[in-house]
């Protein structure tokens, strides 16, 4: 091989590609155009293959070294700068992306909300009316716990936080879960979950409140609840996303609507699992301590209520 005119002939795709390379590292990927990024990764596996020539002909160290530094450059850009772009559009999502589908999707979500608390009331008032009511919500122990010893069931979890936490965190988002995947019952499994646990919150509410135990019950439940609640209206709203592409697909066809809702539902699926995530984690440390005093776990229950609204409220700010 002659090495004074293979270099002259491959000369300038390393300096095309020494000023790609340049761009993206003071500006970034996104300053390419398609073309040019199709260009700068095809210049990248020229660019290898000739280190790996470089290398068996030896063309000489100094050569070798250059064009090391340049196929580390490329790497670092092209497979790297993916991982990057991966982690900031995961970032975008969390900035921008969910509250922007919690917004499109509100109608749902209001839907899901107004079926739990229907349900909520109507256990309300008729656990009020006939007090066996509850005994067809809510289990034996709890009710001999509560109307028989005048106490609470939370203290169990004291000692247990850990394994309490992580128990708990998958039960809510399996119930979540259920409620989206209900959504190809055409809704219907979706609205008997939301109503379920209505039923049972407005149950077990009415049992607290005729023994005594209200304020402590609702500051138990108002720090994790201001996270878990919401996560489940959403998970109610996703399903009944899927189930109106099934049942009401519109101008769509209905494998079309399926695709189109089911991405928004995905997309409010992914960020329900945080929620239930940190309110599972207060649900198994914070919520049950008999070391923080119930007037700051209602404090700390509306604060997070309040972030989760504003959060969910916000818009996307575009630079001019």
């Amino acid at each position: 091989m002659n090495i004074q005119r293979w270099i002259a002939r491959r000369e300038p795709n390393w300096q095309r590609l020494d000023a790609l390379l340049r761009q993206v590292e003071k500006k970034g990927l996104k300053s390419l155009s398609a073309l040019e990024i199709r260009e700068l990764a095809s210049l990248y596996r020229s660019v290898s293959a000739d280190l790996a020539r470089a290398r068996t002909n030896q063309v000489g160290h100094i050569l070798v070294q250059e064009l090391q530094r340049l196929t580390s450059r490329g790497y670092n850009q092209i497979y790297q700068g993916s991982r990057r772009q991966e982690w900031q559009a995961v970032w975008d999502f969390c900035r921008w992306g969910f509250p922007a589908t919690v917004q499109r999707t509100w109608g749902y979500t209001t839907v899901a909300t107004a079926i739990f608390l229907l349900a909520a009331l109507i256990a309300w008032w008729y656990a009020w009316q006939d007090p066996v009511f509850i005994s067809l919500i809510a289990p034996p122990w709890l009710i001999e716990q509560v109307r028989d010893k005048g106490e609470l069931w939370m203290g169990s979890i004291v000692g247990i936080e850990p394994l309490a936490s992580s128990n708990i965190t998958i039960n809510n988002i399996q119930v979540c879960f259920g409620a989206v995947a209900g959504g190809i019952t055409a809704g219907v499994y979706t609205v008997f979950i939301l109503a379920f646990n209505g039923l049972h919150i407005g149950a077990i509410a009415t049992l607290v409140g005729q023994n005594n135990l209200a304020y402590p019950f609702w500051a138990f439940v108002f720090p994790h609840g201001s996270l878990e609640l919401p996560a489940i209206f959403l998970a109610g709203g996703a399903g009944l996303l899927i189930g109106r592409a099934i049942l009401f697909p519109g101008s769509y066809s209905r494998g079309d609507a399926i695709k189109f809702y089911g991405s928004q539902a995905a997309q409010l699926v992914f960020g329900i699992v945080p929620m239930l995530t940190i309110a599972g984690t207060i649900e198994g440390f914070f919520s049950p301590s008999p070391v923080v005093p119930e007037p700051l776990k209602y404090l700390v229950g509306i604060a997070l209520f309040t972030s989760l609204v504003m959060y969910c409220s916000r818009q996307e700010t575009k630079s001019l």
